[in-house]
């Protein structure tokens, strides 16, 4: 089965992306951190990439996003970058790379942009980082921004719930959307937070608003790669829809190999010179 795949060739950029909000057609972004996984991603008709954080959980075996250093986010940008010709590649700055200091923030963009070849970046936080936002944008440096729950924050949280369900912290993460597009970002992730309260920000904002656990009426989805295509397991909330169980084909596959290799049966006389 093919999926969709757009007609159009041309190159995502932020000018395409507000084109796309503006005429209600949807945008999908997912991870990737490798030039395999990126090369399939984008032949496949993504609009976005990701090159997460998210690599500390799913390809270094952290517990958090923290330990992610910038060169680590430079390696995985540059091997996503050189296997994409059609989506827009995202690069998240990781922790402690730009809050608090927003000279460093810059200094930090500059090289991740420089060394990656990246299009864009994405920062988490509102009103905290807003200093260091637009300082990143007058280079000329693309932002996209990030609410709802930050995965940077997680120990300040204590947990991962669902965020923004009191009324005080809605108002903050609509304040926060409204001064990240004052200040020039050129679309927002929401992250898991209740679905009315998504659908009101896209609604009030004309920058794409991208949810992951913010329900349909936003202006695109982003899932993690290995989370939708069933490589993880024992990670199950309610916004992840598994596309593929690529755990139980990967597991077979390797342990038919295994198999063959102990039984001699590979290699055949085919398979050898």
């Amino acid at each position: 089965m093919t999926g969709y795949i757009s007609n159009d060739t041309r190159k995502v950029t932020t000018h395409r992306l507000i084109e796309m909000k503006q005429r209600g057609e949807k945008i999908s972004m997912l991870t990737a951190y490798d030039y395999t996984m990126a090369k399939i991603v984008d032949g496949a008709g993504i609009d976005v990439i990701l090159v997460g954080d998210s690599a500390s959980n799913v390809m270094a075996g952290n517990v958090t996003t923290l330990p992610m250093t910038l060169d680590q986010m430079i390696y995985h940008g540059k091997s996503v970058v050189r296997a994409v010709n059609r989506a827009m590649v995202v690069v998240d700055m990781p922790f402690g790379t730009y809050q608090g200091n927003s000279k460093e923030g810059l200094a930090s963009a500059i090289r991740i942009m420089k060394e990656s070849h990246s299009d864009a970046l994405k920062l988490e936080g509102g009103e905290e980082v807003i200093e260091t936002v637009k300082r990143i944008l007058t280079a000329g440096i693309p932002i996209m921004g990030h609410l709802g729950l930050m995965p940077q924050s997680i120990n300040k949280y204590g947990t991962y719930a669902v965020r923004a369900k009191d009324d005080e912290e809605a108002k903050k993460l609509i304040r926060d959307a409204h001064l990240l597009e004052e200040a020039g970002c050129f679309a927002i992730v929401l992250e898991k937070i209740p679905a009315k309260l998504a659908a009101r920000i896209a609604s009030e904002l004309t920058i794409p608003i991208i949810g992951i656990g913010a329900g349909g009426q936003v202006d695109g989805q982003v899932l993690v790669i290995q989370d939708m295509l069933g490589m993880s397991q024992g990670f199950s909330p309610r916004f992840l829809r598994r596309y593929a169980d690529l755990h139980t084909i990967m597991t077979n596959a390797i342990g038919q190999y295994v198999t063959d290799v102990k039984t001699n049966d590979f290699p055949n006389e085919k398979e050898q010179y």
